[in-house]
């Protein structure tokens, strides 16, 4: 299973922009989804996720501002970012709770994207 992030980049303070991360790979189903960012210097900290039935959860500082989404017939997991500071600057990770593999033997496992970089300037 491979997770890939993408949709990062630089934006004026204010501005907004789109992250995606597609699964691929021997899926059998996706659990719950994940958006994470590690900043310069700091621990990497949970943004938002979202469950397979749709129940999301959001850190404090992204709340109101950031929504997290998933297309499931896609393996696509979204996280559009409005409203953004230069506080949100971080490499941006997806995460996926993957059950993968052969019909007759399958894991769970715990997948990272290589992380896409979001830059907002003041």
């Amino acid at each position: 299973v491979q997770l890939q992030a993408f949709g990062g980049g630089l934006v004026q303070g204010g501005g907004s922009l789109r992250l995606s991360c597609a699964a691929s790979g021997m899926i059998f189903h996706i659990n719950a989804v994940g958006w994470y960012r590690q900043a310069p210097g700091k621990q990497r900290e949970l943004v938002a996720t979202i469950t397979s039935s749709g129940s999301t959860n959001y850190a404090g500082s992204v709340k109101g501002r950031f929504t997290i989404s998933r297309d499931n017939a896609k393996n696509t997991m979204y996280l559009q970012m409005n409203s953004l500071k230069p506080e949100d600057t971080a490499v941006y990770y997806c995460n996926a709770q993957v059950v993968a593999g052969t019909i007759n033997d399958r894991s769970l496992g715990d997948y990272w994207g290589q992380g896409t970089l979001v830059t907002v300037s003041s």
